[in-house]
């Protein structure tokens, strides 16, 4: 898949095109559909299937204050989108100066110019240009006159609590997460949701109690569940000491929190890779991945109960992630 990060990348003679447009924070189910059914048309079209992204949020540069926590990192996001069999992704940053472009400046220099487009995917909430002044309508009004058209995508619900239907949404998962529901916010995303950052030296109790533990820095990117103890799992994703093949998936008890138990004060998310106490992750990027709340965050009067619970949550981890070696325990 193609990356571009400004419009002077894209190829002159790039095209026909197929495209959708949108911020694809987590690349959801709802974004997948939307995608397949690009891909889908722009086979039927033999033209190039393009989404079209922006980075970072429109709100973190309008409304910073009323901007939601990022889902995934963009490059993550990246990943996402080829996955979903894109031929090219145009990354624009958002500015102050894009912002006040009008729908037709928009859909004359990217659409049209830059991507030749055919047809445009979209979703009825669809909205674009100065102040959110183009809608589906005008792109409808906009794709007449320059000779493209405007596919439309209803929006698709789901039954993850039941009978309860809701459309797919990065405002679902943030929801969830934040309540610590990280088996729904995986049903809506379609994956185990991911926190990636920098793996940094901790205070070293994990180790010293036989423990190791994979701390993250504190600008990890990708919202961070509710405290508790969860199972899931470390991916390794950048160049590592020992030679480890990125994207390599290894299972972990996470724990999120505070220490309460030692009085800690910064939040933190660290990870013990079950049965291993011989990595040396420091420095190296990684993402968690967290498959199932186990518990939330306890104070523990003591070390001993505490080294109890920690057998028990990395036993419980081991039954969740279907790891059958035996090992020693995880934290609280």
């Amino acid at each position: 898949m193609q990356r571009w990060s400004e419009l002077s990348d894209v190829p002159g003679a790039f095209g026909p095109t197929v495209v959708t447009i949108g911020n694809f924070d987590g690349v959801h189910r709802g974004h997948q559909a939307v995608l397949a059914r690009l891909v889908d048309e722009a086979s039927r079209r033999s033209a190039r299937a393009v989404a079209i992204t922006f980075d970072p949020h429109p709100l973190a540069v309008l409304h910073p204050e009323h901007a939601p926590a990022a889902l995934t990192t963009l490059e993550h996001r990246l990943d996402l989108l080829a996955a979903a069999g894109l031929d090219a992704v145009l990354v624009m940053k958002f500015t102050r100066e894009l912002a006040l472009w009008s729908p037709e400046q928009f859909v004359e220099d990217v659409l049209v110019t830059a991507l030749h487009a055919t047809a445009v995917v979209v979703g009825r909430d669809m909205r674009f240009g100065h102040r959110n002044s183009g809608d589906v309508q005008t792109l409808r009004e906009l794709g007449a006159r320059h000779g493209f058209d405007v596919l439309l995508i209803d929006d698709l619900g789901a039954q993850p609590h039941g009978s309860s239907s809701r459309r797919w949404s990065s405002t679902w998962v943030r929801e969830l997460l934040v309540a610590g529901d990280v088996e729904d916010a995986a049903e809506v995303l379609g994956r185990p949701h991911r926190v990636t950052g920098v793996v940094v030296h901790g205070d070293h109790r994990g180790r010293e109690l036989g423990y190791p533990t994979a701390n993250l820095s504190q600008d990890a990117q990708g919202l961070i569940p509710r405290d508790g103890v969860y199972a899931g799992w470390l991916v390794r994703l950048g160049d590592s000491k020992d030679g480890a093949t990125p994207g390599e998936r290894l299972p972990a008890a996470i724990s999120v929190g505070t220490n309460p138990t030692f009085d800690g004060h910064e939040r933190r998310v660290e990870a013990y890779v079950l049965d291993r106490d011989d990595l040396d992750l420091y420095a190296e990027t990684v993402g968690v991945e967290f498959v199932r709340r186990l518990r939330p965050t306890l104070r523990f009067d003591g070390i001993d109960p505490l080294v109890v619970q920690m057998a028990q949550d990395v036993e419980e981890s081991r039954a969740v992630l279907g790891v059958t070696r035996p090992g020693p325990g995880f934290g609280g």
